[in-house]
């Protein structure tokens, strides 16, 4: 066994285990908004249904395939989703750039989900 071949797998375990906290995370986000919670590990699925959580129409999915459409419509969604769990921009900012710190927050925090107009 050579010697970064421990620390190449140290780091595979690590980002597994940030992978499954993530899942979880979104799973609980999904359920406190009152939606199955198997649906957030469904591709293209739970975007469908993450624009349903947010109060956006699910013609939008199609604006998520259109290149720099799709970012300016993920922020969206992200700010219409920490809106609808009363927090706020920086939240928002948070959940962009650090979300494996910030989704479990959201998802197993007293955060109560309040569907928008």
């Amino acid at each position: 066994m050579e010697n970064g071949t421990g620390l190449g797998m140290g780091f595979w375990v690590v980002c597994l285990a940030i992978m499954i906290v993530c899942i979880a995370a979104a799973w609980k986000v999904f359920e406190k908004a009152g939606k199955p919670g198997w649906a957030a590990i469904v591709p293209i699925y739970n975007v469908i249904v993450l624009l349903d959580i947010v109060g956006k129409p699910m013609w939008w999915i199609l604006l998520m395939f259109i290149p720099f459409v799709n970012f300016i419509v993920g922020i969206i969604v992200v700010l219409r989703l920490v809106q609808s769990f009363g927090k706020g921009v920086g939240f928002a900012v948070g959940l962009i750039f650090l979300p494996f710190i910030f989704y479990p927050i959201l998802g197993f925090g007293d955060a109560q989900y309040k569907k928008l107009a």
